[in-house]
């Protein structure tokens, strides 16, 4: 039988979601809210996430500018307190805090990901939300996978990187809910990477990323780029949110040409050959050797075709024609540098000139 406590749901709703709620039906801004209650704009917002509690003075406040009692308001507070200790304990309950200590969030505040807060319930509730969970539960349902899931519920411990590929995975959903797609399309798809190809030779990400971000979309795939935070090893990984739209993430950890494109079209190939129902997920050894074998070889093969494999090795050693042989074939300098490197006709710190090198500005945007 189940107890009152399992039964009792997890999750907990500030004062503040009340607030934007009337603030939204009545058109009203933070700012137009601060000024009609006599706030700083800095206090308005605290008290939509959370941070700032309503006292029996600002629930007077509340009531005069968008109505109901000082009651109610009062009430509200006390309700959402008792949540916060009933959910997370007082002090926070060890498994949310150990949640809490393997998420970056400092960074995820650097990337622009989520706000800066300083109460530690208020960014428990932001983090939730982040992730579009109503629990820690949820959270783990969602986002850990099996291994570190039992690990965790007999130790309550799970390594920081589970955490940084959920927050890198959470911003790919993110991205992708903004990018509108038709309908996923696999063999259309496949037929679109031909008119990708060439873009391999564009230099700036400036100038090929809106191109390639529409012809996937066309086909029903959303492509986002998301810079890795510290602890997610992954390059890139591909999930369908529904039947209709699949996500192709990429987060240019390696920073040059080759490393990007051939991702790109690795990822393209768990799309195509490897079905709708799994998370891939490269560099994080979630995805079966058989399988990464199937996609590095589709992208080897794509980016030089097998009758052009023979050419490489008389062209090694010879920078000019190792441009002259991406030039005819219609790829960049740098993949076929790449290349010959991954299968050592060349060690790995030779011709690295002929690759594009990218930085990120501010964390947002690339350049080379």
């Amino acid at each position: 039988m189940m107890t009152s406590e399992q039964l009792s749901p997890r999750w907990v709703s500030p004062p503040g979601d009340t607030i934007s709620d009337i603030l939204n039906e009545r058109a009203l801004s933070l700012t137009d809210f601060a000024k009609k209650a006599s706030l700083s704009h800095e206090i308005a917002n605290k008290l939509l996430s959370g941070e700032v509690a309503i006292s029996a003075e600002l629930a007077v406040t509340l009531a005069a500018t968008l109505g109901s009692t000082s009651t109610f308001w009062l009430n509200r507070e006390k309700q959402f307190r008792s949540e916060l200790e009933r959910l997370f304990g007082n002090p926070i309950q060890a498994d949310t805090k150990n949640w809490w200590d393997n998420i970056p969030w400092n960074e995820l505040v650097k990337l622009g990901w989520i706000a800066p807060l300083s109460d530690s319930h208020a960014k428990i509730i932001q983090g939730l939300r982040y992730f579009n969970v109503s629990s820690l539960d949820t959270w783990l349902e969602k986002y850990a996978n099996p291994t570190h899931l039992a690990a965790f519920r007999t130790s309550s411990t799970y390594s920081s990187e589970t955490g940084a590929v959920a927050a890198w995975l959470r911003q790919g959903e993110i991205l992708a809910d903004e990018i509108a797609c038709k309908k996923w399309n696999k063999k259309d798809f496949e037929k679109s990477l031909d008119s990708i190809r060439p873009l391999t030779r564009m230099k700036e990400p400036s100038d090929f990323l809106p191109l390639l971000t529409q012809i996937c979309a066309g086909q029903g795939v959303a492509l986002v780029i998301a810079r890795s935070p510290t602890g997610c090893r992954a390059s890139g990984a591909t999930r369908f949110i529904s039947k209709n739209k699949a996500i192709l993430q990429l987060s240019f950890r390696y920073l040059s040409d080759d490393h990007f494109w051939f991702s790109f079209f690795h990822e393209a190939a768990h799309l195509i050959l490897h079905g709708q129902d799994r998370l891939f997920l490269e560099g994080t050894n979630l995805t079966s050797s058989h399988e990464e074998n199937e996609a590095n070889a589709f992208s080897s093969s794509f980016l030089i075709p097998k009758d052009h494999l023979h050419e490489l090795k008389a062209i090694y050693n010879d920078h000019k024609k190792i441009m002259r042989f991406a030039k005819n074939i219609g790829i960049s300098p740098g993949i076929v540098v790449g290349q010959l490197q991954h299968i050592n006709l060349i060690p790995h710190n030779r011709y690295n000139n002929l690759k594009v090198r990218y930085s990120w500005v501010d964390g947002k945007s690339l350049t080379t």
